[in-house]
């Protein structure tokens, strides 16, 4: 029988879908929620879930972002082959999204163990939601606004790339939590620290998605939830990427901010209070 019913994939998925690119932790709220759900967060199958879902809003960025990644993926093509091509942006944004997602990927088999562990616990996702909010309000007062998607550079795209591993270790951080807030540290505008967040979660999210699948499948959650989680997270997502832009055209990052704190402490409060175990 599986550890998660089909209506439980629902909600986690729409948690999922919502969170998984603003700032505020998708990992962190999927584990709350799996809480008070009375879901074991650090169940093997559970984490194995919460990856896997995420391939959802990843696909939703694929299919929000189409236009562009066809033409960052058809440069890097053509620069394979014709060495004129290789001064354009595009053909070299491309291998440094290659690039940046290196040190995620290799701190990620590494600390595995630690991850699915130690780390998985709610006591870690409060205080993470807590302290990232103190980054993240102090690289938007830090940052310059001044530079726009086509000023990134290599340096840029592996520290902002490197960053996610604060979240892959501390859930709660927020993946994109930590790559917006080093991109603005970095003088990048508000939408370009944004669209750069997305492009460099798409390999990152989808290999750990893959990775995983073959514990959520092997041991104790169904196909079924699997499928409807993933759903929704995609037709949710779509939503959440659309809105967040427009969102980060015109205001600051203060509304997450104070956001993570409430439910940092409110996740402390119910903790301390035995409502939920960490």
């Amino acid at each position: 029988m599986s550890v998660i019913s089909v209506g439980q994939a629902v909600v986690l998925g729409a948690v999922e879908g919502v969170t998984e690119f603003l700032p505020v932790s998708s990992t962190g709220h999927l584990k709350i929620v799996e809480g008070l759900m009375g879901i074991p967060v650090d169940d093997h199958a559970v984490v194995g879930f919460s990856a896997v879902i995420q391939v959802g809003a990843i696909a939703a960025v694929l299919v929000y972002f189409f236009k562009d990644i066809v033409r960052i993926v058809s440069a890097w093509g053509r620069g394979l082959f014709h060495r004129e091509e290789r001064y354009h942006h595009d053909y070299k944004f491309a291998w440094w999204v290659i690039c940046a997602t290196v040190p995620i990927v290799a701190v990620g088999l590494a600390a595995k163990p630690l991850i699915e562990g130690p780390l998985a616990s709610l006591w870690v996702v409060a205080g993470s939601l807590i302290v990232g909010s103190g980054v993240m309000w102090a690289a938007d007062q830090m940052g310059r606004h001044k530079r726009g998607e086509d000023d990134t550079s290599f340096k840029d795209a592996m520290l902002v790339g490197s960053s996610q591993i604060l979240a892959l270790l501390f859930p709660g951080f927020s993946r994109s939590g930590a790559t917006m807030s080093t991109a603005l540290i970095l003088d990048l505008d508000r939408v370009a620290a944004t669209r750069l967040s997305f492009f460099l979660g798409i390999p990152a999210l989808t290999g750990a998605g893959l990775y995983e699948l073959k514990d959520a499948l092997g041991t104790g959650v169904g196909a079924a939830p699997l499928v409807v989680g993933t759903v929704v997270s995609f037709v949710v997502a779509y939503a959440s990427i659309a809105w967040l832009l427009k969102f980060v055209a015109k205001h600051s990052f203060n509304a997450f901010v104070i956001y993570r704190i409430v439910v940092g402490v409110l996740l402390f409060g119910l903790l301390g209070a035995g409502v939920l175990t960490g």
